[in-house]
């Protein structure tokens, strides 16, 4: 996996937090910022699944959804 540096702007206030917790639990500031853009990432990823669910929610209309996999799997047989 390739990476780049990039440099970016944040708060005296948010700067003195990443600071003060990079102190705190050893770990770099780069670090924690790749962190808590991972989390964002996964959170965000999230969002879109359950959003995707709630939308196709009740779409189904052939009846009961396992009976008709299984009925449709024991074809395979």
């Amino acid at each position: 996996m390739a990476t780049q540096r990039t440099i970016i702007t944040i708060s005296d206030d948010d700067k003195s937090w990443l600071e003060s917790y990079s102190k705190t639990t050893g770990v770099p500031m780069a670090e924690v910022v790749r962190t808590a853009i991972k989390r964002l990432r996964e959170q965000e990823s999230k969002s879109i699944y359950h959003a995707l669910l709630e939308q196709t929610r009740g779409i189904w209309k052939k009846g009961e959804g396992l009976a008709y996999q299984q009925r449709l799997r024991s074809e395979w047989r």
